[in-house]
């Protein structure tokens, strides 16, 4: 096929902010997980897809199959809707106390 170009499962970004490996990144509507570290003005690779432990905000109760949110201007996830863009769903339940503060997410394959 002539016009294939990838499987989409990765894409590349320019980072706009420092990035961790492992970091939730934002990029317009895409959303994404880093596969790596990169500098502001580095080319970095994110995951569209899979299952991610991700932070999560505080004294939160998640239940399986829950959507979920990215919390860009806290860099975490959240089941609130609200201002946030929503990236997937939980995968596994979780406690609402103060220090449940990691989620399990599926993401939804990067488009928002």
């Amino acid at each position: 096929m002539k016009n294939f170009i990838a499987n989409g499962e990765t894409i590349n970004i320019t980072a706009a902010a420092v990035i961790a490996s492992g970091q939730g990144v934002l990029v317009g509507s895409i959303f994404g997980v880093a596969e790596g570290a990169a500098a502001i003005g580095e080319t970095a690779v994110i995951r569209l897809v899979g299952v991610f432990s991700l932070p999560k905000a505080p004294s939160q109760a998640w239940t399986v199959g829950q959507t979920i949110y990215w919390d860009a201007a806290n860099s975490r996830t959240t089941n609130v809707l609200t201002g946030n863009t929503r990236i997937g769903v939980a995968t596994q339940a979780v406690a609402g106390g103060a220090g449940d503060t990691t989620g399990i997410v599926r993401l939804n394959g990067g488009a928002t």
